[in-house]
């Protein structure tokens, strides 16, 4: 079973810069960890590779310092790292995001399962893993929590609802998209070390994965931030206190000014 894990590295600290003129990110030189979801997509592909044998290949879009994430990835128990990195990738919303992933994945050509982490810390959107799917016209199954079933045809799933949870079967490849309660991460091995510090790397630019231009980057993004403030601070709330019936009474009345 041939396996795509797609992974993201996001700024490790509240103090992100911002550029004044794209309002996007500025991640070079920024301390940065692999997105927490990720980490999860990352141990269910091993998990996979594990029982049913083939290869788990990771993949992230950034620039050259996102090198480390795939390196990472290599120390828990993928076999290969793709970095997708080039200046024209700069801006992307998450639709240019998952069209150049995409994009890289038909390149690889040979998979059964693309595995997503939910959402990413820095964005919250849970758009790109979608919208891989979408470019790629195959199946997808979103906030999966368990994988009951899986064989060369097919895998069968549970996914999160907001009244629950429901099983799904979908045929292969597809791409699944996974929460925090499918698994435990395991923690790197010093063999595991080792073979990611002496991996080599495969690095594709737009050339390389055959891009339309016009769908890259800043003008391959049809939404744009276009401004960035901080929210002002709450109100502080007022404690009531003295006789339970008199305080009953003020809380309704000040409830009921609150939704005039």
């Amino acid at each position: 079973m041939n396996i795509i894990v797609c992974i993201k590295q996001v700024p490790d600290t509240t103090q992100v810069k911002i550029d004044p003129k794209t309002n996007t990110l500025i991640r070079e030189g920024v301390e940065s960890i692999i997105n927490p979801f990720d980490m999860y997509a990352i141990e269910e592909g091993v998990r996979l590779k594990e029982k049913f044998g083939g290869k788990v290949i990771a993949i992230t879009m950034g620039p050259p310092q996102a090198e480390a994430a795939l390196r990472e990835a290599i120390s828990l128990g993928c076999d290969d790292g793709i970095l997708v990195s080039d200046r024209a990738f700069a801006g992307s919303d998450t639709l240019a995001t998952s069209y150049t992933l995409a994009m890289a994945v038909k390149k690889i050509e040979t998979f059964d399962i693309i595995i997503c982490g939910k959402q990413a810390s820095d964005g919250d959107t849970a758009q790109v893993g979608p919208g891989i799917a979408a470019h790629l016209n195959i199946p997808q199954v979103t906030y999966v929590k368990h994988i009951k079933e899986a064989d060369e045809e097919a895998i069968t799933v549970e996914r999160m609802t907001e009244e629950g949870s429901e099983i799904l079967r979908s045929p292969l490849p597809c791409l699944i998209t996974v929460v925090k309660e499918i698994n435990e991460p395991r923690i790197p091995s010093l063999k595991g070390k080792m073979k990611a510090k002496k991996a080599e790397l495969t690095c594709w630019k737009a050339i390389d994965i055959d891009c339309d231009d016009e769908r890259l980057g800043l003008n391959g993004s049809p939404t744009q931030v276009v401004r960035i403030f901080t929210p002002p601070p709450r109100a502080q709330g007022e404690i009531l206190e003295g006789d339970p019936q008199e305080t009953t009474s003020k809380l309704v009345e000040m409830l009921k000014d609150s939704i005039q």
